[in-house]
């Protein structure tokens, strides 16, 4: 053998050269080089890649790792794909044992590169076979050793279109050995496009279908289905196959691409005979020359990806809270807080102080000795009337889940779960909160006392005009009687008369007057400890739910954009 046909003999065949002539120095032998031609990425999937990036970076608090795992191996596939070459397209052949994959990427080189025959299975490693250099880092990507590296026959036919080509040969998937399953497994997720070559006896087979087509339907505009062995059907039968086939897929779900649409390319060809490889030729030379499957896939990755996690990012309906739910929940609270009954108290005890300052002497020298009577020696100060401790807290952890059941109603379960996590955690100090504005916000008044109206001071006035009107009529008739003065009842005791009617009348208009102020006084106090457990509530509770609404509209917001501007979301 000469020393040319050394250089390309790599034990199978790898291509021939032509000899050179006579007096030509001979060149050095081509090295596999790591050519890596990048380029970015097309606006919308670079968009779409940011925007997932940011969407993973936003939910790992709050979404477990495994439901993150297949974005991120997205994000790193992407990133590992755009250092590579974008002048070369990688195409998998993949196909069940005896289907003729092997055949086929011979016919397609020109050069027998992947060992056929009898034995199964006759791929026990993927084999590669490129048609121009610079291919190197993609074959290192995906784990193939130099030694399973081929070339096609120079100048074969179609061989100028295929420039840019890198055919993987992969184990098949149906094999015995789980080792070659996981290989065909593994390089799926990482090849550009996928050729599946099926025959007329397993073209149906339920794994393939449930395995493969059916999970990768999405990627359909990077999929070749060939039906091969075509030579062993007689007549028009061919077709019947052919047509069956394309029913299967559309029912795995999967766009065929015919009349102009995007979808997988389904034809018919024999390896073995050579008919229809021409056609496939053409076909993936158009293909690979587009130079589009490597953004393609990726393309479809993130779709596929979208599509898992859109149970976990997009929610039934609107949630969130409406000013229905966050006045519903004031309420809550301020019934826990005891804001009727604080009302209630502040308007007695607003009406009970007029009565003490506007009262007769008589009644409050009787009240005073009731106080004398009374064990402890005074009248007891009233108190803002709180709930029992325990029913309290029991209102207020019920508001709490109300609030946060009607914020997360159609929330995805990992959001909804955070925005209960963050009610409670901000109801921990709530109840003690509430206690404490109960007893300086209900508390009636500066110093425990409401505050007195400007014509307090005019009836206390009047008060005592009465009482000294009594005074002075009973001194008058006390004269009279000891004979100090002239006798004469009737003017004295007309004006004893007056100052003792003239008290219970000044104090039954100050009470009539006081009932308005009172009132108006405990609504007040109602309204006060109303807006001040609201308020709590609001910095406490649902502030918190807010953040984490807010954060849920962020991240779905990427996700639309990760969806492709939110196709297929609801």
């Amino acid at each position: 053998m000469s020393a040319v046909d050394e250089r390309w003999d790599d034990g199978l065949i790898a291509r021939r050269v032509q000899e050179p002539h006579a007096g030509d120095e001979e060149s050095p032998p081509p090295e596999e080089t790591n050519t890596p031609v990048t380029s970015p990425y097309a606006t919308a999937l670079r968009g779409r890649l940011d925007a997932l990036r940011k969407l993973v970076g936003l939910s790992t608090t709050r979404l477990d790792g495994r439901t993150l795992a297949e974005a991120g191996r997205v994000l790193e596939e992407a990133a590992a794909r755009q250092r590579l070459s974008s002048r070369h397209t990688v195409v998998a052949i993949a196909g069940a044992t005896g289907s003729g994959k092997s055949t086929l990427i011979n016919a397609l080189a020109g050069v027998p590169v992947s060992e056929t025959g009898l034995r199964r299975p006759t791929t026990s490693a993927p084999i590669a076979c490129a048609w121009s250099e610079g291919a190197g880092g993609l074959l290192d990507r995906l784990a193939i050793p130099g030694r399973l590296r081929r070339r096609p026959l120079a100048g074969g036919v179609g061989d100028e279109a295929l420039q840019g080509l890198v055919l993987v040969d992969l184990p098949d998937h149906d094999s015995a050995v789980t080792a070659h399953r996981d290989q065909v497994d593994r390089l799926l997720a990482l090849v550009d496009a996928v050729i599946w070559v099926v025959d007329p006896e397993k073209y149906a087979d339920a794994a393939l279908h449930e395995r493969y087509l059916r999970p990768l339907a999405g990627h359909a505009e990077v999929m070749f289905v060939v039906l091969n062995q075509v030579d062993r059907l007689p007549g028009d039968a061919a077709d019947q196959v052919l047509d069956d086939l394309r029913r299967l897929l559309d029912e795995d779900g999967m766009a065929l691409g015919e009349h102009g649409e995007p979808g997988a390319t389904v034809l018919a060809l024999s390896a073995l005979t050579g008919e229809g490889v021409g056609e496939l030729r053409e076909l993936l030379g158009a293909f690979v020359q587009g130079r589009s499957a490597a953004e393609r896939r990726l393309s479809a990755d993130v779709d596929a990806t979208a599509r898992r996690l859109r149970p976990v990012y997009v929610a039934d309906g609107r949630p969130g809270l409406d000013e229905r739910s966050r006045d519903d929940f004031g309420a809550r609270l301020a019934v826990a807080v005891g804001a009727r009954a604080a009302g209630e108290t502040a308007e007695r005890e607003w009406r009970r102080n007029a009565g003490r300052a506007c009262g007769t002497p008589w009644l409050r020298l009787w009240r005073w000795y009731e106080g004398l009577r009374t064990p402890g020696g005074a009248e007891p100060q009233a108190e803002v009337p709180v709930e029992d401790e325990l029913t309290a807290r029991q209102r207020v952890e019920q508001a709490v889940r109300v609030v946060a059941d009607e914020a997360v109603h159609g929330l995805p379960a990992p959001w909804a779960q955070a925005v209960r996590e963050a009610a409670v955690r901000g109801a921990q100090g709530l109840p003690e909160a509430l206690d404490e504005l109960a007893v300086t916000v209900g508390r009636p008044g500066q110093g425990g006392k409401p505050p007195r109206p400007a014509w307090w001071p005019a009836a206390v006035l009047a008060q005592a005009a009465m009482t000294l009107l009594q005074f002075y009529g009973a001194l008058w008739l006390v004269g009279q009687i000891v004979g100090v003065l002239e006798p004469g009842l009737a003017v004295p005791a007309l004006i004893m008369l007056a100052g003792i009617v003239g008290g219970p009348l000044v104090e039954w208009a100050c009470a009539a007057a006081a009932r308005g102020p009172a009132r108006r006084y405990g609504q007040e106090t109602e309204r006060r400890l109303r807006d001040a457990a609201a308020g709590c509530g609001r910095a406490m509770v649902l502030d918190p739910i807010a953040s984490e609404l807010m954060r849920y509209r962020e991240v779905r917001e990427q996700y639309v954009t990760v969806a492709g501007g939110g196709r297929g979301v609801g």
